[in-house]
């Protein structure tokens, strides 16, 4: 596989068909990078020299694909570390996932004390100064509903008061991302409007919503539904839950663990179906992606991982997921998924949901230069990272 470079200079990747994150493909396509940033694209071989000069069928085939770099607004560790264990950890894992085509990711965190969790966000927004990889923080909880904790510590769980949100977006210093909770809990609409003003994302998840309180969520300002499907009312045809209510509200993005493992290929496929161009294939990976089988800690949750599935000692829950984004979109496409409506759900919808969409998840000039080159199977031959983004 071409190294992974972050790349001052110019550059033109040539000779592949360009997906772009809105839905469209151009054949024989040239991009054209200069100091991380994208100049110019265009077809055929009328490009100029560069600095660099990338033969895409080359290095991938004569399929060669060239996408926009993967987003993940939710995951939580790889290579056998957890992104709650510190900076060093936190980049042992990007590094993982950035090889698999993340070129940017949301850092999420488990639910931990209050004490615990200011200290790793505010970790985190130091880490969003000197590794523009890092996008922000997420925080899943700890303002869960008990009943739907699924690997997290119930003990540890709590309803949103006012003064505990706050000190949470405070040592975030602007870069919580995303705040998962259940909004039927006390406090739970006024925390969600709380996060919105903000400027993070609030996201329903771990939730016992019926339909009337997800739709108030919806109304308050909640925008993300966190792993559609998992922790949550499913859909009845009595009792439609939350993810029918999402997928019928044109500001909400619904995440997808696409692994085949938390969604069944149907689901999969019914996700994107339900909600066109407002999917994020997220990974939720753990500590054990991109690594063995075995016994490891998320959060306060001890999981063995076996098969590739992670689950809770004391439960058997699903604890986060083993996935990389590009397995994620070779099981979309397997699931029936159209390509472009895949690659859109790991750049330009992720980026859009928290407040990137100005700068990540296109190929178009003005936009940074990440950029993921793969063959006709999918896999990964080339990533580029270029400069840091902007909200």
């Amino acid at each position: 596989m071409t190294p992974i470079t972050d790349f001052r200079g110019s550059r033109v990747i040539h000779s592949a068909q360009l997906v772009d994150g809105d839905g469209t493909t151009t054949p024989n396509a040239w991009v054209r990078f200069e100091d991380g940033i994208i100049a110019a694209r265009g077809t055929g071989s009328d490009w100029t020299d560069a600095d660099d000069v990338v033969d895409a069928a080359a290095v991938a085939g004569s399929d060669a694909l060239l996408t926009p770099g993967f987003i993940d607004i939710h995951g939580h560790g790889g290579a056998g570390v957890a992104y709650d264990d510190g900076v060093e950890a936190i980049r042992t894992g990007r590094g993982m996932h950035r090889s698999h085509g993340t070129t940017r990711a949301v850092i999420s965190l488990v639910t931990a004390t209050l004490d615990e969790l200011a200290e790793q966000v505010s970790v985190i927004a130091d880490l969003v100064e000197s590794d523009p990889d890092v996008l922000g923080s997420h925080l899943e909880g700890p303002f869960l509903e008990p009943s739907k904790h699924g690997a997290h510590e119930p003990s540890l769980l709590r309803h949103p008061q006012p003064a505990d949100v706050a000190r949470l977006l405070e040592a975030g210093r602007g870069t919580v991302r995303q705040v998962t909770l259940a909004p039927e809990l006390p406090g739970g609409l006024d925390a969600v409007r709380q996060i919105v003003a903000s400027g993070a994302a609030a996201a329903v998840g771990h939730t016992g919503a019926d339909a009337a309180a997800a739709r108030a969520a919806f109304e308050a300002g909640a925008s993300i539904l966190t792993h559609a499907f998992n922790a949550m009312n499913g859909i009845h045809h009595r009792a439609p839950g939350p993810v029918l209510i999402a997928a019928a509200d044109h500001r909400v993005v619904l995440e997808g663990i696409a692994d085949n493992i938390h969604l069944d290929p149907h689901i999969i496929k019914l996700l994107f179906d339900a909600a066109p161009g407002r999917v994020a294939l997220i990974t939720d990976a753990m500590a054990a992606a991109g690594s063995a089988d075995g016994h490891y800690d998320l959060g306060a949750v001890k999981v063995t991982v076996k098969d590739g599935i992670a689950r809770a000692d004391d439960t058997g829950s699903i604890a986060g997921s083993t996935l990389t984004q590009d397995i994620a979109l070779r099981r979309a496409v397997e699931a029936g998924v159209e390509l472009v409506d895949a690659v859109r759900a790991l750049t330009a919808t992720p980026a859009s949901a928290i407040g990137y969409g100005s700068s990540l998840g296109l190929l178009q000039a003005g936009f940074v230069a990440d950029a993921v080159l793969l063959d006709a199977d999918l896999t990964v031959r080339g990533v580029w990272a270029g400069a840091a983004p902007s909200r």
